[in-house]
């Protein structure tokens, strides 16, 4: 039976959104392609579920937010990763290799 949707496991968004505003500031539908983009299509990013995790990562210290004028010239917030974001997409990204290393070794037997 195949599954029609991705759901993503509890953090990985958070991973995504820090790992996407590594490469520089950008609005929230920005975030949202870009994800999509890299993902070949496979996840889709609802803004029930970006927004909510934005304004937790902005809580945590790991992201901040200005306003700013979008491609279209519309006022749009533009997220940017801290100090304190950098560290913890590394400390994320290091879990994420070893979780997904260890479910691999359990696929192979």
């Amino acid at each position: 039976m195949k599954k029609d949707r991705k759901d993503l496991l509890q953090g990985t968004l958070d991973l995504l959104i820090l790992r996407t505003l590594q490469r520089g500031k950008q609005h929230g539908w920005g975030i949202s392609q870009i994800i999509g983009l890299r993902s070949k299509e496979a996840l889709n990013i609802k803004e029930g579920s970006l927004y909510p995790a934005l304004h937790r990562l902005e809580r945590q210290g790991w992201i901040e937010s200005d306003w700013g004028l979008s491609e279209n010239n519309r006022k749009a917030k533009f997220y940017k990763l801290t100090r304190a974001g950098s560290r913890q997409l590394e400390e994320e990204t290091a879990y994420w290799e070893e979780f997904v290393s260890a479910v691999s070794l359990v696929l192979q037997v």
